[in-house]
């Protein structure tokens, strides 16, 4: 479904998804959206509603999130996992009083709907797939929100929590700063074309997705496109928003425990600076190399970005030993390297918060 941003002038669709990858100038894009200045059309991303007596606290039994004292207006992230504590969707949360809305990629909104209707059984819920009916725009501006509030209504907002360690999280970066005041509007998509003259009149600019991936890249903040069918929260920094460590149990739950506290997550994710990657960007899933040794990968890239300050970047996942000081290669669609530094975010020593004493043994 074609959104009526991806008429302004310079759109570039992304992927055929219906919104714009960049509007002609990206990096522009970039710093006009991390300065407040710009929205981001999302409105091909899946929407789901919950409504029900029961739906916070049936929500909360099967995610990694505390739910069941979310107070109207309140924002937060939460995880479905495998039996294994494999992630399987990233869902953004906000409850209005009257319906809980889950906000999750276009491509995990059917599983998601079709996982939570199998787990109804006899609780007072329903679920529908808003996501033809509602549509997400997302800015790191106050003052946007509230000009997008006076032209169309506002179903709801979600305020990523990525700034800040909620309540019962855990971060395992040493040091950083996150200032992430991303913020999702969920608008009827029928008034999309609302925004349209208010971007044609000058009220605010317009970013493309590749623009949100930049700043999502240097914010350190995971998405699922950082995730494939073995990642677990440990490994990205997701426990600091979407895991709650003393919550009751949930599917995935066992994993996420043990691994806290017992044992260390098997990789690790980095940022990298890639040195002259200009013209040529890795891929996802590019392999990644310690420099002089382009025979054993140590780990893959899962989003590179061009970003307006900081030039190429990307987040890679390695594994959990490698050296936390050394240089990496990384491989080209051309079949060429380029070489990047690390910046730690998962330490090597992350995990095994707990220590167990030593059992004495007799002699």
């Amino acid at each position: 479904m074609s959104s009526p941003l991806l008429h302004l002038p310079g759109a570039i669709e992304a992927e055929a998804l219906g919104v714009a990858e960049h509007y002609g100038h990206p990096l522009a894009e970039s710093r006009a959206l991390e300065e407040g200045r710009a929205i981001v059309d999302l409105s091909h991303e899946g929407i789901l509603k919950v409504t029900g007596a029961d739906r916070l606290t049936w929500l909360h039994s099967m995610t990694s999130q505390r739910l069941d004292n979310l107070k109207p207006g309140e924002s937060t992230e939460t995880l479905v996992l495998n039996p294994q504590g494999r992630i399987e969707v990233s869902v953004g949360v906000v409850d209005d009083g009257e319906a809980t809305w889950l906000l999750t990629s276009a491509a995990g909104v059917k599983g998601l709907q079709e996982f939570l209707l199998k787990m109804r059984f006899a609780m007072r819920v329903e679920v529908s797939d808003e996501s033809e009916t509602f549509a997400q725009v997302l800015t790191f501006s106050e003052d946007i929100a509230k000009k997008i509030a006076a032209a169309v209504t506002i179903a709801a907002q979600w305020i990523d929590p990525w700034a800040e360690v909620l309540p019962g999280g855990y971060q395992y970066a040493k040091g950083g700063s996150y200032l992430w005041t991303a913020r999702r509007l969920l608008i009827a998509r029928d008034q999309l074309s609302n925004l349209y003259k208010l971007v044609r009149e000058g009220e605010f600019g317009v970013a493309g997705l590749s623009s949100l991936a930049a700043l999502e890249v240097r914010a350190w903040r995971p998405t699922m496109a950082d995730v494939d069918e073995r990642t677990i929260p440990h490994e990205l920094d997701w426990m600091r928003t979407a895991v709650h460590l003393n919550k009751g149990c949930y599917r995935g739950q066992e994993t996420v425990a043990k691994v806290h506290n017992l044992g260390r997550p098997p990789r690790r994710l980095v940022m990298l600076h890639l040195d002259g990657a200009d013209a040529e960007m890795p891929a996802p899933g590019a392999l990644i190399y310690v420099e002089g040794d382009e025979t054993k990968p140590v780990g893959r890239v899962t989003r590179a970005a061009l970003h307006h300050d900081w030039g190429p970047i990307a987040l890679g996942l390695l594994k959990r030993n490698t050296v936390a000081d050394c240089r990496f290669s990384v491989a080209l669609p051309s079949g060429a390297f380029c070489v990047a530094e690390q910046e730690v975010i998962v330490p090597p020593d992350a995990g095994a918060s707990n220590v167990v004493p030593r059992i004495p043994r007799l002699k």
